[in-house]
């Protein structure tokens, strides 16, 4: 939990120091733009870190250590391809796509000016999450939080100086920010590595130099991998959707969209953690052969995440004004009110996540990722989408239609989420991890 506050803090911290530069509100715009590109193009880098934990954790629950390197190994010269691939295409890319969502004048400006740097280093971000994800799934979670944390620190301090022009650095806004951002990753990625290749797993190493692919088990972590990336398209799509719906609004609102997918990210990271400590020992329990165990932790998981999400969820709604007002937004402005339109149906629709991705952390620790896939695109395509759609536009609700249809996606997900887990399958026909 303590990694990914930490993560998605620093998220946050970029958002509230554009908040304060000139033409603020078309940074924040271009950032809300460049913020959707950006999950866009991560989409195969996380499938491979799924495939990566199933295959690791259940290795690790059969105390498997010389397979646990060996994924591991594979999975980095497999991260290093996939970074090379998005900084070539996402760059060449970034400019259509980015008007084909909608961005124009100067908030197009800013999300290019956002995303070239980040495009171009996206390498030491993957490899960081990549190294955080394995060591989670052999129960290390310390290691990751005390590198984010020193990650976390340069972040603030490099942005602090490029962003604001502060120790005596040149005032770059939105550039700034992705230049800070990937300097702090760079030594994040280079602090995992030593410690990998100084044993903070027991029995396994890391080389330096990359090893020739391993096809046999590059297809078996694509194919484990493969649903959860598509699952992350289906995702991006929902979300890239709501962005054009409203870029046709209002371009204010794009940027209270921004805005709200901060306090989104952070309210989340709870959930999402209980979720991917679920997922870790599931695969840990499965690879041990030991499915009772395995449900055991997925009610303990969405019991927890239930708990949790629900509680942030009226906390947000109550808070809305004084968040809104963290970022430097008067709550009475036009912004302010969109940004507390989109927050109050966050946290409206947080009680139903919560069980959600508890159990979808199940299917990924299984392997069982095309479960998840399945329930994602159908309550996407046939109720966000066409629902975001209709309450928008013919039903003329504006900004408010358009993201109310997220909460309702959410409880449908939920439900079929339950009813694929009682089913078990994902007991049954997970992945050959262990082969």
């Amino acid at each position: 939990m303590g990694v990914n506050v930490l993560n998605v803090l620093a998220l946050a911290v970029d958002t509230a120091m554009l908040a304060r530069v000139d033409a603020a509100e078309d940074a924040l715009t271009g950032l809300g733009f460049a913020t959707q590109l950006v999950f866009l193009l991560m989409v195969a880098m996380m499938g491979l870190v799924v495939g990566s934990v199933a295959f690791s954790a259940r290795a690790y629950g059969a105390k498997d250590m010389h397979r646990v390197e060996h994924v591991l190994v594979q999975a980095t010269t497999l991260t290093v391809i996939v970074s090379a691939l998005v900084a070539v295409f996402g760059n060449a890319l970034a400019g259509p796509l980015l008007v084909l969502l909608g961005a124009e004048g100067a908030s197009y400006t800013a999300a290019i000016d956002y995303l070239r740097p980040l495009l171009t280093g996206v390498v030491f971000n993957y490899l960081t999450i990549l190294f955080g994800a394995v060591l989670r799934a052999t129960g290390d979670t310390k290691t990751p939080f005390r590198v984010a944390f020193v990650m976390n620190g340069l972040n603030f301090a490099f942005n602090y100086g490029l962003i604001l022009g502060n120790y005596g650095l040149p005032e770059m806004g939105i550039q700034g920010a992705a230049i800070g951002t990937v300097m702090a990753q760079a030594v994040a990625s280079g602090l995992l590595i030593w410690l990998l290749r100084r044993g903070v797993i027991d029995g396994v190493t890391l080389p330096l130099a990359l090893r020739r692919i391993d096809v046999p088990l590059a297809r078996k972590l694509w194919r484990v991998g493969l649903p959860a990336a598509l699952d992350m398209v289906v995702l991006n799509a929902g979300f890239l959707a709501i962005v054009g719906m409203l870029g046709r609004v209002d371009p204010l609102a794009v940027a209270a969209h921004g805005v709200g997918l901060r306090i989104q990210a952070l309210a989340f990271v709870p959930g999402l953690s209980i979720s991917q400590a679920t997922g870790a020992m599931v695969g840990n329990a499965l690879g041990a052969g030991d499915v009772d165990e395995a449900r055991a932790v997925t009610r303990a998981g969405v019991a927890m995440c239930t708990a949790v999400m629900t509680t942030l969820s009226i906390l947000i709604i109550v808070g809305v004004d004084p968040i809104v007002m963290l970022f430097d937004i008067e709550p009475a402005s036009s912004l302010g009110a969109y940004s507390a339109e989109w927050m109050i149906l966050l946290g409206a629709c947080m009680p139903f996540v919560g069980p959600y991705i508890a159990l979808v952390g199940c299917f990924r620790g299984a392997g069982a990722t095309r479960l998840a896939l399945r329930i994602n695109t159908w309550t996407t395509f046939a109720i966000q989408i066409p629902g975001s759609w209709l309450l928008g536009f013919p039903l003329a609700l504006g900004a408010w239609g358009v993201w109310a249809a997220f909460p309702l996606s959410f409880l449908a997900k939920a439900l079929w989420a339950a009813i694929d887990y009682r089913r078990g399958s994902w007991a049954v026909t997970g992945t050959d991890a262990r082969g």
